[in-house]
Formats: C-alpha cells, sequence, structure tokens
C-alpha cells in the first residue's frame, strides 16, 4: 500500500465515523424534540391515517398511543364542511399550511387547536404539529363578553362617564356625559381630561389634588363647581378610579345642582317654621302691651302742657316700626289668606314706583323704568306683589346713601315667563353675603331685621316664581324676579 493510498484510506474512515456522529446526533435530536415536545406532533400517511403520535398528541387527544394510531385524523374534525375542505385543498395545492380548526375528542368534549401541518415531512409521511388553544379563545371570548358588558353600561348608564388612558387622554365619553357638559360629538377624544375640565374655570388646585389622589390611592371623589358655556354653574358630584379596565381609568359624574338646592330650600323651610313658630308665640303678646302703650302716650301727649311733641313723635314711630315688625312676623308664622287673579304686572310696578318717587327724592336717588309693551298678564295676589316690589326698590334707596339710579326693567322671558330686575348703585354684596340673603335675621343694612327680604322671597315662591341676585363689590346689586305667564285654563 503506497503512503497516499493510506491517507486517502485514513481520511474515508474519518469521513465515515463523522457520518455516523452526525446520523446518531440527527437522530437523538429527533428523539428528543418528537418525545420531549410540549406540542402534540403526528405522522399521517397520504390518506390521513396517524402512523405515529408523541405524548403531547396524545394528551391534547385524549387518546392512548394505541388508540390514537388505529385512527384517521379526519376522524376527530368536528365538522367536514366547506373549511375543512378548503385548508386539504390548500394543503396539497402548497405542501404546508397553518390554521385553526374545532376538533371533537373520544370524551365528547370539543377542542380547538391551531395547527401546522406539512407534506412529505420525514420518510414520505406528512407531519402536523398541533396547539391546543381553546383556553385562549374561551379567554377572548369572555373578553370580548366583557368588553361588550362594559360597553352597554357605558353607553346606557344615567351618569356621565369618561375613560382615560396612562397618558391622560380622553378614550371615550358616554352620550350621558356629553350632554350634562354641553358637548357635540367626539372631537375630544384624545385630548387631555385635565385640560378638558380645566375648561370650565373649575378651582385648578382642588382639581390637581383629586387627580394626585387617583394616582397615587387608585380612586377619588368629590363635588366640583363647573361652569358651562351657556354661564350657568352647575355641581357635578364625581366618583374616578384608576386602571378599571384595560389600563384604562374611569370617571363616572352626574349633576347634584338641583339636589343641593332643594337641600338648601329644606334648610330655609325649616327655618321658617321656627320662625314661624316663635312669630306665633310672641306676636300677640307683645301686641297686647303695644296696644296699651299707644292709648297711654296719646293721653300723655294731650294731658301735658309742655312741648314734648319731638319725644311723643319719635316714641310713636317706633311703636310702629315695632308694629310693622310684627305684621312681617305674622306673614311668615302662618299661610295668608290672599286671593290670587289675573293681573297686569306692569300696573303694579307703576303703581309702586309712584308710591316711592317721593321717599327717592329724599335720598337724592331717581328710579328710571324701561317695560317691554304689552306684556302678558300674570296670576298674582296684587298687594302682595307689591309688598315685593317695595321692598326690593327701598332697600336699592337705602343703599345709595349719597343718591344714585336705581333701574327697574320689565321684559318678557324663555320658558313663558316675565323677567323683572331692580338694580342699584350701591356698594355690592360679597358671594358669602348673597347666599344669606333670604334668611331669617340676615341683613346687610345696620338697623335692618331681615325679614324684609325674607318675606320676599316667600312670596315670589308662593307666585311660583324665582328670584335670583347678583352683585358686584362697588359697582351695585341686582335682583332679578321670574314670574310664570297667565294660561287660560
Amino acid at each position: 500500500m503506497t503512503l497516499n493510498e493510506g491517507k486517502y484510506l485514513n481520511s474515508f474512515d474519518k469521513t465515515i465515523k463523522k457520518s455516523s456522529i452526525n446520523e446518531k446526533i440527527s437522530k437523538d435530536l429527533y428523539k428528543d424534540l418528537f418525545i420531549e415536545a410540549l406540542e402534540g406532533i403526528v405522522f399521517w400517511s397520504g390518506n390521513g391515517k396517524i402512523v405515529k403520535a408523541n405524548e403531547a398528541a396524545c394528551r391534547i387527544f385524549e387518546s392512548s398511543k394505541e388508540e390514537l394510531v388505529s385512527k384517521n385524523l379526519k376522524e376527530f374534525v368536528y365538522s367536514k364542511r366547506s373549511k375543512f375542505m378548503k385548508i386539504v385543498n390548500q394543503l396539497f395545492e402548497r405542501g404546508s399550511i397553518r390554521d385553526e380548526l374545532d376538533f371533537l375528542m373520544p370524551n365528547g368534549q370539543i377542542k380547538s387547536l391551531e395547527f401546522t401541518a406539512k407534506l412529505n415531512s420525514v420518510d414520505g409521511y406528512h407531519m402536523t404539529i398541533f396547539r391546543n388553544v381553546t383556553d385562549r379563545h374561551q379567554m377572548e371570548k369572555e373578553l370580548r363578553e366583557s368588553e361588550l358588558k362594559f360597553r352597554k353600561v357605558f353607553e346606557e348608564a344615567l351618569e356621565g362617564m369618561i375613560l382615560w388612558n396612562e397618558k391622560y387622554e380622553v378614550v371615550d365619553i358616554n352620550q350621558v356625559g356629553m350632554s350634562m357638559l354641553h358637548l357635540s360629538g367626539k372631537s375630544l377624544i384624545g385630548q387631555s381630561i385635565i385640560k378638558l375640565i380645566e375648561d370650565y374655570n373649575v378651582n385648578k388646585e382642588e382639581l390637581y389634588h383629586h387627580f394626585e389622589n387617583v394616582r397615587n390611592n387608585g380612586y377619588a371623589n368629590g363635588v366640583l363647581l363647573i361652569n358651562l358655556k351657556s354661564d350657568r354653574k352647575i355641581h357635578i358630584e364625581f366618583s374616578a378610579k384608576h386602571n378599571v379596565f384595560s389600563k384604562l381609568s374611569l370617571i363616572s359624574f352626574k349633576d347634584i345642582t338641583d339636589k343641593l338646592e332643594m337641600e338648601e330650600q329644606l334648610k330655609k323651610s325649616e327655618t321658617l317654621s321656627v320662625v314661624g313658630e316663635l312669630a306665633a308665640g310672641i306676636a300677640h303678646e307683645i301686641r297686647n302691651p303695644m296696644t296699651a302703650l299707644k292709648g297711654f302716650i296719646q293721653l300723655l301727649e294731650d294731658g301735658i302742657q309742655e312741648d314734648h311733641s319731638m319725644y311723643f313723635n319719635i316714641i310713636s314711630s317706633e311703636l310702629e316700626r315695632i308694629d310693622s315688625i310684627i305684621n312681617e312676623f305674622l306673614i311668615l308664622s302662618k299661610p295668608q289668606a290672599v286671593k290670587f287673579i289675573r293681573k297686569d304686572i306692569t300696573e303694579i310696578m307703576k303703581e309702586t314706583v309712584d308710591f316711592l318717587k317721593a321717599q327717592a327724592v329724599l335720598h337724592n336717588v331717581q328710579i328710571q323704568t324701561f317695560f317691554e309693551k304689552e306684556l302678558p298678564f300674570i296670576f298674582c295676589e296684587p298687594n302682595q306683589m307689591k309688598k315685593v316690589f317695595i321692598n326690593l326698590i327701598k332697600n336699592a334707596i337705602e343703599v345709595m346713601p349719597k343718591g344714585g339710579t336705581v333701574t327697574v326693567r320689565m321684559e318678557s322671558a324663555l320658558n313663558h315667563t316675565i323677567h323683572i330686575s331692580i338694580k342699584d348703585q350701591g356698594a355690592g354684596i360679597s358671594k358669602d353675603q348673597i347666599k344669606k340673603l333670604g334668611q331669617p335675621f340676615f341683613t346687610t343694612k345696620e338697623k335692618g331685621t331681615g325679614l324684609g327680604l325674607m318675606v320676599t322671597y316667600k312670596i315670589i315662591e308662593e307666585h311660583k316664581g324665582s328670584i335670583v341676585a347678583e352683585s358686584e363689590m362697588g359697582v351695585g346689586s341686582i335682583f332679578h324676579i321670574y314670574l310664570p305667564v297667565y294660561k287660560e285654563k
């Protein structure tokens, strides 16, 4: 044997050994992949008969190896309709395919299996790898159902709702929320929810505090006073929660303005009731000695020869003032026997202005009137309505000790009402004081009792109307009265 031949044989031996090693590695790798795989692997012949399956496939198809290799893959297909036939055709056209089908297990269970099939994969057999996606489909189904339920609740809720993401961007708002905030369409989607609320002139410090609570504590609730674009102010009660659904946070809110106003009215009614009981208890007790005092004062005035008329006049004036306060107490203490009639409100106001002109002149005050022509009639008790106008115009005159102008306007308004406004040029009333107007014994005048304005509010309420005060410090105040128009039955 030559040296070259020896080298060749050695090289050949090494190649053979290397090939044997590679074959062994390939077999071991195949064994590991096939037997130990977590996914089901099935080899089948051209007619669909299963020839080999791993342990994972047996678990998926709820069968032993002996049971599985005795069956045809088509036996497990739940529905052999158009989708199955389409998959088979595409497999034999392309040589491989990936899809999903429902398979019926021997125990009657239906499983959704995702699979990858390849023709002539090993030794002329076809191979399919199965993965059970039933749980995933069930989770997806439950998630879809949960989303549908949430969407239904979201859209049909009686409260306003806004969803926002981690970037504080508005993701959605329901119809109730848009109506409550006077928004049209969903153009605000993607906008900052903080900026959206800020645009309603809320207290920014309070707003930031609430959002900080949501971020740190996971929730926040409270009440915000917001200013609508119509200049109407409403109280919004809200509840905000962090990450309630798919990393989205939710704020639900409702308008409680009417509720707060009713509570305020209830407080006033309770106060009126207390004042009424007090008035009823003391009015007669005071009136009896008052009558006696008036009589004896007159006797003294006639019997004393010296001129003390100034003192008698002061005493008589103060007694009349006490008598007037008692009358106002009695108005509050019990329902008045009043008769409502159809009346021209303009006529009542003109009579009131004529009556107060002399007092206005004494205070260097002018009364300007602007009456809309042919205002509709109202249903009222004329004397009580005149008392309302006297109280408000007298107050307007008295808050201008250095003189000025009282402006009285009457005009038609929305919702079949008449709008009456009485404006002065006084020092104005603070916001805190405006809230207390109409309460017993609250007054901005040095010698006032507050009962006159309280009676005024009560009369307007009995006439199914409303009264609103607005004021600016250093500029003056305006009292707005809204009365319903008389309707023929």
